[in-house]
This record gives structure tokens, C-alpha cells and sequence, in this order.
């Protein structure tokens, strides 16, 4: 297995604790951030802007990707604007259809060529990364964000997907392809080994870099350890039938 300091492939931290991306950013293996409105929500977020911008406090030094939320493909394109003027490093999130399944491709057109740093979000099909790399302006650079990890809640396995499109993005040398929505800390080297340019980790699987390369034969004490210890405090017991007689 490729070592953690030999990846090619860039971590960004995904979330939208505050206190989680402070801590991240310290570690310089995390090259970028991203967050979208559901993550948001969960961390009980009720202003996004005053959010996003006591996150870019924090984040000066490296991309951090924040989501439109309207619907209509022209206030899509408005808040896009909006967001992309909040900082240097921010990175626009803009779904690749609306909620009625309309392609967004002429926001994303004009918002590149006008120099805007998209990052396409919610791809899950080839066909989708064509009609997308299509419409990126060559000279501006861009993000991609297949999400991967749902593909393969489906059944799917999405490392075929994700070769093919790294090939497709090369048509557009700027462009880079995230490995979105991972599931375990291995689709890091998955998407390593098919050449994504980066990948967007959650903390919770972040947190398994602990036990990288972990003896296999401690973990497994460990776990043995655990499941008595877990047991112990439950006070569980498991009574025979004379057990059973002598308390009748």
C-alpha cells in the first residue's frame, strides 16, 4: 500500500464544525475544505455567510468550497457571485442540475469564463463529466466532484467511473477530479491509484489516519478486548438451567 507521504492525491476536509475545520487546518496534510448546506444544517449552522466567513478567518491559506443554494439557474448563477467575492481561496459548489433535473451547463460556462472557480458537485455518471468538462473554460481553473461513495451504495464499483474520468477532465488541464463522498479511509489510496487529483474526507474517517498501518494482530486483542470489557460493564450473564432451578 502507498504510504501516506507518498500519496499523490490531495485531502480536503469535509464538515462544517468549526472547531473541527480549526483543528484540521493545522495538519498539513489537509490541502483544501469543503462544505455544502446539509453539513451546514447538521452542525446547526442558521446564518451561512456569518459561517462561511468566520471559517475563511480561520482558512486563509488554502481553497475552501461553499454551495449556492437557490433553485432557478439565474439566481444559481447570482450567489455564485455572491460567494465567489467573499475570498481569494473560495471555491464555488454549483450543483450540476437544479432540483428538476435541468442541466446548469450555461451558469457553469459563464461563471468560468468569467474566472470563477466552480466546483461542480453531485456527479455520478460519465455522461455527466463529459457535458460538465465541456462547459469549463480551459483558461480557469475548476473542480469536479463525482461522488463516488454513493455510486458504490448503489452496488456499484465506482473505480472504473473514476478512471474513466480523470481521462475525460484531461481535456481540460486546470480542471481537477475530487473522489467525493467516501465511505472508509482505503478509498484515500483508491483514489491515489487512479489518479484523482483530490478527495474530500470527513472527520470521522480522518480520524481512522490513527491506525494506519495498525499490527493486525494488536487490533484484533483489541477488539477481543473490547467486546469483554463492554460485556463486564453491562453486567451481563448467561444462567444454566440448574442456575435457573435454584433461583425457581
Amino acid at each position: 500500500m502507498t504510504k501516506l507521504n507518498d500519496l499523490k492525491v490531495k485531502i480536503f476536509a469535509d464538515g462544517a464544525d468549526l472547531d473541527g475545520i480549526s483543528a484540521m487546518h493545522a495538519n498539513p496534510l489537509i490541502k483544501g475544505f469543503t462544505t455544502n448546506p446539509t453539513l451546514m444544517r447538521k452542525a446547526g449552522v442558521t446564518d451561512y455567510e456569518a459561517f462561511a466567513r468566520s471559517v475563511l478567518d480561520v482558512v486563509t491559506d488554502r481553497p475552501v468550497s461553499f454551495e449556492v443554494f437557490a433553485d432557478e439557474p439565474e439566481e444559481i448563477e447570482r450567489q455564485a457571485l455572491v460567494i465567489a467575492s467573499w475570498g481569494p481561496n473560495v471555491n464555488v459548489k454549483i450543483p450540476v442540475t437544479n432540483t428538476q433535473g435541468v442541466f446548469l451547463g450555461e451558469q457553469i460556462k459563464r461563471l468560468t469564463s468569467s474566472g470563477v472557480v466552480v466546483n461542480v458537485t453531485a456527479l455520478m455518471t460519465l455522461e455527466q463529466v463529459e457535458n460538465v468538462t465541456a462547459c469549463l473554460d480551459a483558461g480557469t481553473a475548476a473542480i469536479v466532484s463525482v461522488f463516488a461513495g454513493r455510486v458504490a451504495d448503489t452496488g456499484r464499483d465506482p473505480v472504473p467511473l473514476m478512471s474513466e474520468a480523470v481521462k475525460i477532465l484531461l481535456q481540460k488541464p486546470k480542471a481537477e477530479l475530487i473522489w467525493a463522498s467516501p465511505r472508509e479511509l482505503f478509498n484515500i489510496f483508491h483514489a491515489d491509484q487512479v489518479g484523482c487529483h483530490i478527495i474530500t474526507v470527513t472527520n470521522d474517517v480522518l480520524n481512522k489516519l490513527s491506525i494506519l498501518d495498525k499490527d493486525l494482530d494488536q487490533y484484533s486483542l483489541e477488539t477481543v478486548k473490547m467486546f469483554r470489557t463492554d460485556a463486564e460493564s453491562a453486567g451481563y450473564t448467561i444462567r444454566t438451567d440448574d442456575d435457573r432451578a435454584a433461583s425457581a
